[in-house]
């Protein structure tokens, strides 16, 4: 069934509260987004069966299986499985489809064995790419026997039938790879809004991803094989941005370098790639430690660009061993064991272009902290390294609420200026969660462009500047927001003065003439009053 993207959305999401009142989301996404990637492989592959077979579309997905079922029964088997695998990449056997799985839930015979085995047939497929075979894995964060989906065989069953019932009336081959690329991104960013801290590690606001794209990718949107480089990349949705401002004629040549160290996050990645239709020729990615691990090591080593939002403060060994590694020894000294922001960022820089542009998030920091963090500084402002300083408002990340500033870099700023950019303001709220909209990106992109003082937003720094600041890159350093203070006008306020003295007169005046008609019930109490009424006539 085809539906508009918003339809899709909710639908996708519906098959989420199936299971969000007994999980997580840090759990249940790796469920919900596993099925639905097998949904869109085995819906594309029975396409696919009848285009090989009959050279024509089919109506529907339940007359693909029908046909695909015959194929099986009449002997042909083998060589259209060849077939597919060559075309495709992997060849579901027809009892194993997701059609054929719904079809089974509805006879009440499907068992969750056969979704495990329609998921390894997928993995065995396709042709080995860079000692990988494409679908390697894929689903091994899937664990179909976890007690989380139910604490019997049985509820696990049928918690899973109930998801794939969601599921099954969305026709995945309806959608390009736009269109169902988005839905999938849709769906991270529900799940991170509902992780808290954990989605730190899968996912970046896609504003955020916006902003730094469009100022990496400036003025190479027309480079063909344009290579994009992200150490920390999640699920990859901070690379898949570039094909939203890289030209059309230069859009499947991009190519896609990416680390990651959990391997649940970096199979999410890869099966995003495969949604967005990303060739597996033009995917570059490795499951590894990027600061213990230095990778790639092999032609191409340098990029066009490099995004990165790594894991802020992170704790990292800091070895003495590493001042001899290329990408750290210039530097003099190792970021902080405790923090190691640095570490991340000069490992991205390390592999930029000396024409290219890097951004990366960290947290404000790495501005101003003292010790081996300002010696790192020291060197990054006295190479011309560090381009602009972007702050960003509070409260646009799930994974947390501190302020949060984009580090912008480049090997060829020659007079060795920074551009300081305050764009904390640049935001609309909405319940607990700060967003970004265009218009706030906009501003700070044309601010970045023009690299020109903006009062109270942005100011082109000296390097003579910086300097005198000793290295410390605070952004109210820079750029000015305060608000003078409004002039007090003495006459407006004597003659408030005297108004409100002449109300306090004229009351208690009338306080003094209501107690003196005051009658008393004892000689004591009339007395007291008296005394009373004395000292108020003072």
């Amino acid at each position: 069934m085809y539906m508009a993207s918003q339809e899709l959305n909710q639908a996708l999401w519906g098959a989420a509260n199936v299971m969000r009142s007994t999980m997580s989301a840090d759990e249940y996404k790796d469920y919900l987004l596993g099925l639905v990637f097998y949904k869109y492989l085995s819906d594309r592959q029975l396409y696919a069966v009848v285009d090989l077979l009959e050279d024509r579309k089919p109506d529907s997905l339940d007359e693909a299986q029908q046909i695909y079922e015959e194929a099986r029964n009449g002997g042909d088997w083998e060589d259209l499985a060849a077939e597919l695998e060559e075309s495709y990449g992997f060849a579901i056997k027809p009892e194993y489809t997701f059609t054929a799985l719904y079809k089974a839930i509805n006879d009440r015979t499907f068992t969750t064995d056969q979704l495990r085995q329609a998921m390894r047939d997928i993995e065995q497929g396709g042709q080995i790419v860079r000692g990988q075979k494409p679908y390697e894995d894929l689903f091994e964060e899937f664990d179909i026997d976890s007690k989380s989906l139910g604490t019997t065989p049985a509820k696990r069953n049928a918690m899973l039938s109930d998801v794939m019932k969601e599921l099954a009336h969305i026709d995945f081959t309806q959608y390009g790879a736009d269109a169902l690329g988005d839905a999938y991104e849709y769906l991270i960013g529900q799940f991170a809004a509902g992780s808290g801290k954990k989605a730190g590690e899968f996912y970046t606001p896609q504003a955020v991803s916006e902003l730094i794209t469009r100022i990496v990718t400036m003025g190479k949107e027309d480079k063909p094989g344009f290579s994009l480089y992200d150490p920390c990349m999640g699920s990859g949705s901070l690379l898949l941005q570039a094909r939203n401002y890289i030209s059309e004629d230069c859009q499947n040549t991009i190519q896609f370098f990416g680390q990651e160290l959990s391997h649940t996050t970096y199979n999410l990645a890869r099966m995003n790639m495969i949604l967005h239709n990303v060739p597996f020729t033009h995917q570059h990615f490795r499951n590894g430690d990027s600061l213990g691990d230095d990778w790639p090591t092999e032609e191409p080593t340098n990029y066009d660009a490099t995004v990165m939002n790594p894991p802020y403060s992170q704790h990292w060994s800091a070895a003495a061993g590493f001042l001899t590694d290329p990408r750290f020894q210039s530097y003099e000294k190792l970021a902080p064991k405790t923090r190691a922001d640095f570490a991340f960022l000069l490992h991205g820089f390390y592999h930029l272009k000396n024409d290219g542009t890097m951004g990366i998030v960290l947290p404000h920091g790495v501005l101003f902290r003292s010790a081996a963090e300002l010696t790192i500084r020291k060197h990054l402002l006295e190479n011309g390294s560090i381009y602009a300083v972007i702050g960003l408002p509070a409260g646009i990340f799930f994974s947390t609420g501190i302020p949060t500033c984009v580090i912008i870099l480049k090997k060829d700023n020659t007079d060795r200026s920074v551009l300081f950019v305050d764009a904390s303001k640049e935001f609309r709220k909405d319940k607990a969660q700060n967003y970004m909209d265009p218009e706030h990106i906009n501003k700070i992109v044309e601010a970045y462009k023009n690299r020109q003082d903006i009062d109270k937003f942005a100011h082109l720094a000296t390097f003579e500047e910086i300097k005198e600041n000793d290295y410390n890159l605070n952004i109210p350093r820079y750029v000015d927001t305060s608000e003078p203070e409004p002039e007090i006008d003495l006459d407006a306020v004597t003659a408030d003065m005297e108004s409100i003295d002449a109300d306090i007169k004229n009351t208690s005046s009338e306080l003094l003439g209501m107690m003196k008609d005051l009658t008393f019930s004892t000689p004591e109490i009339e007395q007291s009053m008296s005394k009373l009424i004395k000292i108020l006539e003072v």
